[in-house]
């Protein structure tokens, strides 16, 4: 059978002889190489190239000068008792004790929050959001070079989401603080910071708008928009310009959106951060007006035939507005040549100056149109800047002394009143809130922060103590287990 086949095979090639083979035996054979495709480069135009440069030269500029920042806090937590009752007193002592004797009281753990930062001065000054560092009870800051220090508060501004820390070390890196009044939509913005704890991060966008406010994020803004991709943990990183400026303190990002990130102006900063290193003092210039927005409604119900300008719905007594006879019902239409369309642009004309400054308003009264001058004064609601934030006491609370409008309202005029309450403290489990005032405290009265100090330093943990305070319009006494 094979002696078969292989004659048929024979027989088909001889018919065949005539048909050309040569291109299959020169595929085999030929020394010709075969044609191969090489990689081809190309070469950017020069422009391109110097944009690419000019970030280059940022970087190597803002890494070693911007930081990681890590804090630690330590958290109690309650043990959750389960009621077998509705929550009433009757049942819940009864309970709480039962299970205090087979459960532990509380736990404790600790909590770490990541952020950001950039050095302002060789010999060791941060810049940082208020957020990153608040409650914290230890802060660690990371350098680019990965050396880390233990840092300490100078102080904060939580109205402007602004804190100043510091180091010991000397001869650092370090950024310089630019004008962000000249900043123009369209420009460069470069974000560098340590965004989910990535360290030495830069990324690139474009000032998207200017003077945002009305966000709900802080007491005073006037936000730069990005579209630089800023994540958790830039918290307290720069924005930069072209040129490495600081232009922004990258500072909150709408978490539904995507391209949206929000810096505090480096022009509104540099006034805060000077004060907070010079002076431990954070002081505002102050009109004494409630202020707030002329909607359409109001204007006709009002008389007022153009919808423009801003209400004033209160003169604080006292205060530089009724010394200049501003009345409510008044419609500031300007503030030194600036139209006004928001309450939060008086607002930032007025903190932006010094105090004593003598500002020009044009007012819309009874549809008439009338100029008043008044000059500022320092608005009495400012706090002392606290040079130690991690000072705590055993009531888990911060205080301050009553201004004189709060005396007012107060059912006796001296105490303390109560401005962060810390969450799972003792007084916070207590029932004891912001704004309540404190008048005594195991019978002893606590006129001022003196006071409240020096009867806190004489209690003792496990004590049960009584306070007197003061909530809205009623009066009524607490038991807070220390």
């Amino acid at each position: 059978m094979r002696k078969f086949l292989l004659f048929l095979c024979l027989l088909s090639i001889t018919a065949c002889d005539k048909l050309d083979f040569s291109f299959f035996k020169n595929m085999f054979t030929s020394k010709t190489p075969l044609k191969t495709e090489h990689p081809q480069t190309i070469t950017p135009p020069q422009q391109i190239l110097n944009i690419q440069e000019a970030f280059e030269k940022v970087a190597e500029v803002a890494l070693p000068a911007v930081v990681n920042i890590y804090t630690n806090q330590k958290v109690k937590v309650k043990p959750f008792y389960p009621m077998p009752f509705d929550d009433s007193p009757l049942f819940r002592d009864f309970f709480e004790d039962f299970f205090n004797d087979i459960l532990p009281r509380e736990r404790e753990y600790k909590s770490t929050s990541l952020g950001s930062g950039f050095i302002i001065s060789p010999d060791g000054y941060i810049v940082t959001n208020d957020h990153v560092i608040r409650n914290a009870d230890e802060i660690n800051v990371k350098l680019y070079d990965k050396r880390t220090f233990k840092a300490k508060v100078v102080g904060r501004d939580p109205k402007t989401d602004i804190a100043v820390i510091k180091i010991n070390a000397d001869n650092l890196k370090y950024l310089k603080l630019g004008d962000s009044n000249k900043i123009k939509i369209g420009q460069w913005a470069i974000a560098v910071g340590n965004p989910f704890g990535l360290n030495g991060t830069l990324t690139v966008g474009v000032i998207s708008a200017t003077g945002r406010s009305n966000l709900g994020i802080e007491t005073y803004e006037d936000f730069i928009q990005t579209d630089a991709s800023i994540n958790p943990g830039n918290s307290g990183g720069p924005l930069l310009n072209i040129y490495g400026e600081v232009i922004g303190i990258n500072t909150a990002i709408v978490a539904s959106g995507q391209g949206i990130g929000f810096a505090i102006p480096a022009s509104m900063a540099k006034n805060i951060v000077d004060q907070i290193i010079k002076k431990g003092t954070i002081e505002r210039s102050w009109l004494g007006v409630g202020i707030q927005k002329l909607t359409p409604e109001l204007a006709e119900s009002m008389g007022i035939k153009k919808v423009e300008g801003i209400l004033v719905n209160r003169v604080y007594e006292n205060s530089p507005a009724e010394r200049a006879g501003i009345k409510e019902g008044d419609v500031i239409l300007e503030c030194n040549g600036t139209k006004l369309e928001a309450p939060s642009d008086l607002q930032k004309i007025v903190i932006s100056v010094p105090i004593g400054s003598t500002l020009t308003l044009k007012i819309l009264r009874e549809n008439k149109i009338i100029t008043v001058t008044v000059k500022t004064d320092k608005m009495p609601d400012d706090e002392k800047i606290e040079k130690v934030e991690t000072t705590k006491n055993l009531l888990g609370i911060k205080v301050r002394d009553l201004l004189p409008k709060e005396k007012k309202g107060a059912f006796y005029k001296f105490g303390v009143i109560v401005t962060e309450v810390y969450p799972n403290s003792p007084a916070d489990i207590a029932g004891i809130q912001e704004g309540d005032i404190i008048f005594t405290i195991n019978q002893k009265q606590i006129k001022n922060t003196s006071d409240f100090k020096q009867v806190m330093s004489t209690l003792k943990k496990g004590t049960i103590i009584n306070i007197f305070l003061q909530r809205e319009d009623k009066t009524f006494y607490l038991a807070v287990r220390l």
